[in-house]
């Protein structure tokens, strides 16, 4: 089975090559190029930039490599998302794209690949997040330097496009606790001291920063992110196989408290 670096390597040889002059740049984020890549618990995150539209037909090629790759990828897989350079430079919000993929499209995408590629496409503004991360820490897998290609995101689409990502915490916290737990802190961080942070990271700030009282439920969150914490994992569903343990009314009361805090200073 091919290591997580052959797979990156792949993604973009195969780019450059269904993609050919179109091809402005790729770009890894999260926490491959964040010093917390844990292939149990992680994906790859990729934005790929063009110059112009794609065919449906190159769609579908791009597709099929991806989908090939995405079988030897990490415990949750691929995600991409492909964007025009023109939506990048000026920034766009919310920022069209062309293509996206992640493991969740995949029985679409295999029933109908006509549709998938025709419909998948609009804005997405989880893009604002991923392009703050490649300018602050994203690697440039081939192309053109980032600063070149990505400009300076806002910091009020920025924070909006995190709060998208929180803003059902409270209700949802019981069936993502990991995920919410560390993207609240890292959330809070950014929002109190201006810090762009991994998951990891941002478990780890909130230890120092946020009340002792929420100590218990950040470690378990941490301890469970790093495979410490006994669990089950089955590729592309490494969020909701865990059984740490949790107090799920400190956990609400957490994201309770972050949102709080977060509407406060908005």
């Amino acid at each position: 089975m091919p290591d997580t670096n052959s797979v990156i390597e792949s993604f973009v040889s195969q780019s450059r090559q269904i993609l050919g002059e179109n091809l402005v740049g790729v770009y890894l984020h999260g926490s491959a190029v964040m010093g917390c890549f844990n292939p149990a618990k992680s994906d790859l995150d990729f934005i790929v930039v063009i110059a112009h539209p794609m065919t449906d037909e190159t769609k579908c090629a791009y597709m099929d490599m991806v989908l090939a790759l995405n079988a030897y990828g990490p415990a949750k897989g691929i995600e991409m998302s492909i964007v025009l350079r023109e939506v990048c430079k000026p920034f766009v919000y919310p920022t069209p794209f062309e293509l996206h993929f992640s493991e969740r499209h995949i029985n679409w995408y295999n029933e109908n690949p006509t549709d998938y590629v025709q419909k998948m496409n609009g804005t997405d503004k989880d893009l604002a997040a991923h392009f703050t991360v490649i300018r602050a820490r994203g690697k440039c897998l081939w192309g053109a330097p980032i600063p070149d290609v990505l400009t300076e995101v806002p910091a009020t689409d920025y924070m909006d496009s995190l709060w998208e990502d929180i803003c059902d915490a409270p209700e949802e916290i019981e069936n993502n606790t990991m995920y919410l737990v560390l993207n609240l802190a890292r959330v809070m961080a950014y929002k109190k001291d201006g810090l762009i942070l991994s998951k990891k990271e941002g478990g780890e700030w909130a230890l120092k920063k946020l009340p002792e009282e929420f100590v218990p439920v950040i470690g378990t969150a941490l301890e469970e992110y790093a495979g410490t914490e006994e669990e089950t994992v089955i590729k592309g569903f490494a969020d909701t196989q865990s059984v740490a343990h949790y107090d799920m009314s400190l956990a609400r009361k957490y994201a309770d408290y972050i949102q709080e805090r977060i509407r406060e200073e908005k």
